[in-house]
């Protein structure tokens, strides 16, 4: 088969290096167009336009897919199929009719659990005690093609968005593999979505991080562990905002926000039930430290934290 990849993130490279190392003709690359990274806001290539680079792979970066001549450009490469996976551009109805057998998606999520762009992190913070994969056909709608291949991974009590992120990216490739063999072998099958089991995974926003501290200790932990590594979860202290990377739901009793204590065991602040231990921690322009090295150089004895929680949704 003749097969285009579309893809921007690291999640999209482990698909990506699959196809690859399995031998597939990866006729080119899609991916966004090159963006401003790092303090000198350097134009930085996308991580799957690195890795098509270091293979040979065509590359094409249009801003947009809607044009005609983008559209024309992509039907003449007269793919067989194009595989998307976390591309971050509208697919239109002529480039998913364009490939001979259309287009299929690698989707971080359990379909039709999370539909949208955040299904790893919406999946932590909604207590999910799994996730997956999900390989389905493209059509026009917001992830709502029909499944072709479902891999399920469990959510352990400390996993970060950043491990559940890694783990779905090699389940990903690996789940490709299989839907492409199958497909070779005619033994590929397609399930309807039920649209009545879907939520929306809406685009993470910075001002979700910020932490309240009258919310139950157990959701809070969950925001700690989806917002690792971005955009990290955080809790105003006076005029800073301190960083909160690593935290575990505690016991303790208080007025929500204040420190109960502060030890080599943690930072135990009080929430609206329960206590939340602070594990590793970060202030502005500081290093990320563990809580023990933290108070080495900071005293926390009867300091609140402050529960405003403006500019959240």
């Amino acid at each position: 088969m003749r097969i285009l990849y579309a893809g921007t993130p690291e999640f999209a490279v482990a698909g990506l290096d699959a196809l690859l190392s399995h031998g597939y003709d990866v006729i080119a690359v899609y991916t966004q167009p090159d963006r401003p990274a790092g303090r000198g806001r350097k134009l930085t290539p996308s991580p799957v336009k690195q890795r098509a680079l270091e293979h040979d792979i065509p590359v094409y970066q249009p801003a947009s897919l809607k044009g005609e001549s983008a559209q024309t450009e992509l039907a003449a490469l007269n793919a067989d199929l194009m595989v998307v996976a976390a591309y971050g551009l509208l697919l239109p109805k002529a480039v998913l009719d364009a490939p001979r057998l259309g287009c299929i998606n690698i989707h971080g999520s359990l379909l039709p659990r999370w539909r949208g762009a955040a299904p790893i992190q919406r999946a932590i913070l909604a207590g999910d005690t799994e996730t997956g994969i999900t390989i389905m056909q493209m059509d026009v709608g917001l992830d709502t093609g029909d499944m072709l291949i479902k891999v399920a991974l469990p959510i352990s009590d400390d996993m970060t968005a950043g491990d559940v992120h890694d783990q779905l990216a090699r389940l990903g490739g690996e789940a490709l593999i299989d839907a492409l063999k199958q497909l070779s072998a005619g033994t590929l099958k397609a399930e309807k979505q039920d649209d009545a089991l879907a939520n929306y995974a809406k685009k993470l926003d910075k001002a979700e991080a910020l932490i309240d501290w009258n919310k139950p200790a157990t959701e809070l932990d969950r925001q700690v562990r989806a917002f690792n590594p971005w955009p990290v979860a955080q809790t105003l202290w006076g005029d800073k905002a301190m960083r909160i990377w690593k935290a575990r739901p505690g016991q303790g009793k208080g007025v929500p926000g204040c420190v109960l204590k502060a030890d080599k065991d943690g930072i135990e602040v009080a929430t609206g039930n329960g206590s939340l231990i602070l594990l590793e921690v970060q202030m502005p322009g500081g290093k990320r430290l563990a809580a023990r090295d933290f108070l080495n150089a900071h005293n926390l004895d009867e300091i609140c934290f402050d529960s405003a929680v403006t500019g959240q949704d």
